[in-house]
């Protein structure tokens, strides 16, 4: 029996995530994400996939962010037509987060079109709404830890990673005529003091490990990301202006709602409307209820003033009128709105409103990849080009540690330390080079394992004759 592995994305960058696992005949695509942030890894998206879709066999999500399901859309339009694995909070939320996307993609498109910015003639989405709506019935549930059969080689389990709802570290068993193997793909850890979520399992044993390293490089300080968040706020509110926060629909927003109540409660920041602006952040808000056996929310929801995602001064906004007419909002409020790296979506226009005043402000509470405007603007761009525009940057701008739904540096290796036994080898993926770099580096001084930081498109034999 032969393993092979292949990287189709996320390999030295945050996005893309694609791996396709050979066990002999059968090929499984572990993750089917979309490249985003720089425009040499966006241009991937459009090419031809590396392998014929049509013959993979199935797909298994660890979790539902679009670089990790992205592209799904366009797999399925290229002929895959498999099972597509994920938990139960996944299934739910890709489906949110698909649609969400295929539209934002039809009005951009629309848009270029209409304002003439576009190099096309005749500018296309990646997919349509109605493409990505045929992802749907082959999305499957499973419950975490409870093993799944594939065939009477191979089988799955799935266990807690945090990060998201819903949000799993993978373990694949291939058994052969001799020896079983254990493959394993953390996905996207998350933090081991979340508000919301409860920290990532550990796994004893891996023959083989593919590890996320988004924040590899990050060496953990001691803040307190709440304060500091309040701090920018109060800041803002002094000057009579607006706290805009770009945050992703998916956790990111769920998380801020919940520190901006507490602040508000506290008497940390005044009692301002707080707006979320994104149907899709809406939608998910109400799977924290539905699910709740899979963060730590619970007891807020039971009692009178304590659930964060419904207080007094807490507002959802739906509809495109109502999300226009915060343009008007002269101060003394926050709005959150997506995308949270101001790629696209709703914030796009807060910004184009926002950006130009210098007593509102732009708040960011996570990772900023390569090339997004959102790294720019921390970056310190003085202009921001959105729908055609320079637009001025003299909002005060503020980058928050801590809330990142992404383990540091430390909490990766309290992970990794999980295991008593050394994986035969760990390829580090899901971060940029530097960051992978310097996760590889660490862990082979302190754990003495061996790692691999792979390249795109790189194909490993991981067992042969098994």
């Amino acid at each position: 029996m032969k393993i092979q592995i292949k990287f189709l994305g996320g390999a030295k960058s945050v996005t893309g995530s694609r791996y396709l696992l050979e066990v002999d005949h059968t090929k499984i695509l572990v993750d089917c994400g979309l490249f985003q942030g720089l425009k040499a890894l966006r241009l991937r998206n459009w090419e031809s996939f590396p392998i014929s879709p049509s013959k993979i066999d199935m797909v298994i999500l660890t979790h539902a962010h679009i670089d990790h399901s992205g592209y799904l859309p366009k797999l399925v339009k290229e002929g895959f037509n498999g099972p597509i694995y994920c938990t139960y909070p996944t299934l739910d939320l890709v489906q949110i987060l698909l649609a969400d996307s295929a539209k934002l993609q039809e009005e951009e498109a629309a848009y270029a079109q209409k304002k003439g910015y576009s190099r096309h003639e005749k500018p296309e989405p990646l997919y349509t709404v109605e493409v990505a709506k045929k992802v749907f019935p082959m999305l499957v549930g499973v419950e975490m830890e409870t093993e799944t059969v594939i065939n009477e080689n191979i089988k799955f389990t799935y266990y807690n990673a945090g990060h998201i709802l819903g949000a799993a570290i993978l373990k694949i068993k291939v058994k052969g005529e001799q020896q079983e193997k254990k493959i394993v793909f953390s996905g996207d850890l998350g933090r081991y003091h979340d508000p919301l979520l409860n920290p990532p399992s550990r796994l004893p044993f891996a023959d083989v490990l593919l590890m996320e390293s988004t924040y590899g490089n990050r060496i953990p300080e001691k803040r307190y990301p709440e304060e500091e968040l309040g701090r920018a706020i109060r800041e803002t509110y002094a000057k009579g202006g607006i706290s805009l926060i770009p945050a992703f629909a998916v956790g990111r927003t769920q998380l801020i709602l919940y520190h901006l109540h507490r602040l508000q409660q506290k008497g940390k920041i005044p009692n301002i409307p707080i707006y979320v602006d994104s149907p899709m952040a809406i939608d998910v808000t109400k799977l924290y209820k539905h699910y709740g056996h899979y963060h730590r929310l619970g007891p807020l929801f039971e009692e009178e003033g304590s659930n964060p995602f419904s207080f007094k001064n807490l507002h959802y906004y739906q509809s495109q009128e109502a999300s226009m007419s915060l343009n008007h909002i002269r101060g003394d409020a926050i709005i959150i709105s997506a995308s949270g790296m101001a790629t696209g979506g709703r914030v796009l226009h807060h910004l184009y409103h926002r950006l130009p005043n210098e007593q509102d402000s732009v708040i960011f509470v996570g990772y900023q990849a390569e090339g997004t405007r959102g790294r720019k603007l921390l970056d310190g761009d003085e202009t921001a080009r959105m729908y055609g525009i320079d637009v001025p940057v003299k909002a005060s701008v503020y980058y928050i540690e801590g809330l990142s739904a992404h383990a540091d540096q430390d909490e990766l290796m309290e992970w990794a330390e999980g295991f008593t036994s050394k994986p035969k080898i760990t390829f580090l993926i899901h971060g940029e080079i530097a960051a992978s770099e310097s996760m590889a580096k660490k862990i082979n001084e302190e754990l003495e394992w061996q790692t691999v930081v792979p390249n795109y498109l790189e194909s490993f034999v991981l067992f042969d004759g098994i």
